[in-house]
């Protein structure tokens, strides 16, 4: 496993990190996630990514509960604050940052966590008040860095032009083959700021995996397939998606790899991604994930890539 820093901290992780969103402490039973998230230790995963809302706390616990087996220094936990966890509970006031962090603290059984996330941008706290009290969190050695998702380049300027407050370390971008918008502006600024981004959804939901054809019902047990995550898939579950997955499967084969390691070694060939997180339903699934690291596209497979999906969208 390739391992890269996360901007300019010092946080070192692996190329392949493994999230847990509609997956642990939710649609996978508890025996299942826990052999998921053993099997990524196993293969070298490092970086372990969660939310507190994902599962109502649930999968942090998970997490916690799982990794807890294994020294402390020998892997990141990653979370996330923004979204509600119970009525009145949401957004990044300086309350809510520190009690949300307080509770994921509880629920992962550990003293810090490495990179504290806001999960989104919250429009009714001043900037001011959710840095410094990130700030606090820092000095306090309760988190060692902050990080962001899904902010624009200005409201990403704008916390690096705050004086005195902590320096985000990451950002977490969607970002894929099939989505390719944070290579207009927000990469850009990453890297003016020194930010590693840690992306999410770089196999589109799964559609990047192959396993989807155009004109084809998606497989059974997949993602698609179910009332009850279809809706999670968004633009993916579209039919001009899958007709673009199914080119680039004649690009992947030409080039000699899977899907997924077409897929996540086209994310990673860029520097400013220290990341790609990926998820896992089923343990093996994720030895096809890890061996996309280190994976080097070549120009003409790049081309063919750029052929299929045209400019970032």
């Amino acid at each position: 496993m390739e391992q890269r820093k996360v901007g300019e901290s010092d946080l070192v992780t692996s190329e392949i990190a493994l999230g847990s969103w509609l997956t642990y402490g939710d649609r996978v039973d508890r025996e299942t996630a826990a052999d998921c998230v053993r099997r990524a230790y196993e293969l070298g995963i490092s970086l372990f990514d969660c939310a507190n809302v994902y599962g109502r706390g649930a999968a942090e616990s998970l997490l916690g509960e799982v990794l807890g087996d294994f020294p402390r220094d020998s892997y990141l936990l990653a979370t996330k604050v923004y979204f509600p966890m119970g009525r009145g509970e949401l957004g990044l006031s300086a309350a809510q940052v520190r009690k949300q962090c307080d509770e994921s603290l509880r629920r992962f059984g550990v003293d810090h966590i490495d990179l504290y996330q806001c999960h989104r941008y919250d429009t009714r706290t001043p900037l001011e008040e959710t840095m410094t009290a990130l700030t606090e969190l820092v000095a306090a050695g309760k988190i060692r860095y902050a990080g962001f998702s899904e902010w624009t380049p200005e409201q990403i300027t704008a916390a690096f032009e705050l004086p005195g407050v902590t320096r985000f370390a990451s950002s977490q971008p969607e970002y894929s083959i099939l989505h390719r918008a944070p290579e207009e502006a927000v990469f850009g600024a990453c890297e003016q700021f020194g930010i590693g981004n840690i992306v999410y959804s770089p196999l589109a939901q799964g559609v990047l995996t192959g396993k989807y054809r155009a004109g084809e019902a998606p497989p059974e047990g997949s993602r698609a397939a179910s009332r009850a995550t279809r809706g999670s898939m968004g633009s993916y579950a579209g039919a001009e998606k899958i007709a673009k997955a199914d080119q680039l499967r004649e690009v992947a084969a030409a080039a000699g790899l899977s899907m997924t390691q077409l897929a996540l070694a086209w994310a990673l060939r860029d520097p400013v991604v220290s990341a790609t997180i990926v998820g896992a339903s089923r343990p093996e699934q994720l030895e096809e994930s890890v061996s996309a690291s280190g994976v080097t596209l070549d120009a003409a497979t790049l081309a063919a890539i750029d052929a299929v999906t045209g400019t970032p969208s």
